[in-house]
């Protein structure tokens, strides 16, 4: 018996960003034994015209998801059954049974096995919903599947899943409803021993959970002497034992969703830790003086915001000379509450926008308040482009001191030589390809 696995990308095109996808070695160690697994990324190689597998797994997105239908469209014979799974798939199952044989509806340790075992049975089901009970297992993070494709330098490590925050534009919760999970402290420090790469991306949603957790996460990563980049909330950015200890146990960036200037829009987008934060030049001042880099994120179009307003927070971004930054258009998820939000008051431009045949990335999909949908990506358009302009990469470069660093130059130069790429790449293309 024979499974492929397809790490589906957005558009048939290859992105020059992809990291390794833990969804291969995770899928493999929760595979029987005597089955053949094959694995395609689709970031970053042209897949076959034919598969000759039983089984075809999708792992995808919304972004990805038209995409997705495409392919299991395509490589659909009597003989086999595809087989979808992911962030997009678990908030709507019912649409993603409409294009392949079967749905995983949320975590795959306790569906993958079971839906392997149905299949050798002819017991096959339409779905399989996770009870989002299991452990987090232990990952290899060097996989048969990583060998000779290229993949950015950087070991990407997974500590917990979910966030203790609610904001009404994240998909986060519409997956994961209950509290955070996070991995066993022997797993965690296995997986942190083995990994050889010099720099470490932990992509939890937000890796602060409490004090006492993140305190003993940074005991264990101390002594690997390794430098690494989280995803966290700002309400870490007037800890300073806790921002003194990051430094010291090697991290040098942190990604922060600042996300709006205006904190009528951060109440109505349910932004607990920025609401805590009343003056965000101090909070960026005080990260830097720890020596942290800052990736910061944006996101305009929600009701407070108008084109006057909003150039104000790219000139924060452009004042304090940020590592890395995204300014992004608004964009309602399904299942979450903005989504219910902009579909109850009648404001959404296409319902399905992820299906729809002319939708592009960095197009609008609902009617803002303070401006038109042309105006709001065009506004993100420019803000991306002025951003990673050569002008402003060197700007930024010498006007930080941090990013001089021979520690960090490197690193900030391609972090943004590759964004800048993305950015030209993606924007104004078809989802799904043609």
């Amino acid at each position: 018996m024979k499974v492929t696995i397809i790490r589906v990308n957005m558009f048939e095109k290859n992105s020059s960003d992809a990291m390794k996808p833990l969804i291969f070695p995770i899928l493999d160690s929760l595979t029987p034994e005597g089955i053949e697994l094959e694995f395609f990324d689709d970031r970053i190689e042209k897949l076959p015209e034919e598969i000759a597998s039983d089984i075809i797994v999708f792992s995808a997105e919304t972004f990805s998801i038209k995409r997705t239908y495409m392919l299991s469209q395509k490589y659909k014979k009597d003989s086999n059954i595809t087989v979808v799974g992911g962030f997009h798939s678990t908030v709507l199952p019912e649409e993603s049974e409409l294009y392949c044989d079967c749905v995983l509806v949320g975590d795959a340790e306790d569906t993958w096995s079971k839906m392997i075992e149905d299949y050798q049975k002819g017991k096959l089901k339409k779905r399989y919903t996770s009870k989002f009970s299991r452990e987090l297992g232990y990952i290899d993070h060097y996989h048969k599947s990583f060998e000779g494709r290229k993949y950015q330098p950087v070991g990407i490590v997974q500590f917990s899943r979910g966030c203790k925050f609610d904001c009404d534009f994240c998909s986060i919760k519409s997956m994961y409803r209950e509290n955070v999970r996070q991995k066993n402290w022997d797993i965690l420090e296995r997986e942190l021993k083995v990994l050889n790469e010099k720099i470490l991306f932990f992509i939890d949603d937000n890796l602060f959970y409490n004090k006492e957790s993140f305190f003993k996460f940074l005991q264990i990563i101390k002594p690997l002497k390794k430098r690494w980049v989280c995803q966290i909330s700002l309400e870490i950015a007037f800890q300073d034992d806790i921002l003194e200890e990051m430094k010291k146990s090697g991290c040098f960036m942190v990604l922060i969703g600042f996300e709006s200037m205006n904190s009528l829009n951060l109440q109505q987008m349910n932004k607990k830790a920025n609401l805590t934060i009343s003056d965000y030049d101090s909070a960026v001042e005080n990260i830097y003086k720890h020596g942290l880099l800052i990736y910061g994120t944006f996101i305009f179009g929600y009701d407070y915001d108008t084109l006057e307003n909003v150039k104000g927070t790219i000139d924060f971004a452009h004042k304090h000379n940020f590592a890395v930054a995204n300014f992004n258009p608004l964009i309602p998820m399904p299942g979450t509450k903005l989504y219910d939000r902009l579909e109850k008051s009648e404001r959404l431009l296409y319902k399905k926008w992820w299906l729809e045949e002319g939708y592009c990335y960095g197009d609008t999909v609902y009617t803002p308040i303070g401006m038109s949908p042309e105006d709001l990506k065009n506004l993100c358009k420019n803000a991306r482009f002025e951003f990673y302009s050569i002008k402003n990469i060197l700007k930024r470069l010498i006007k930080n001191k941090l990013h001089l660093s021979l520690k960090n130059m490197w690193i900030y130069l391609l972090i943004n030589i590759v964004s800048r790429k993305e950015i030209h790449l993606k924007q104004g293309r078809v989802l799904g390809g043609r």
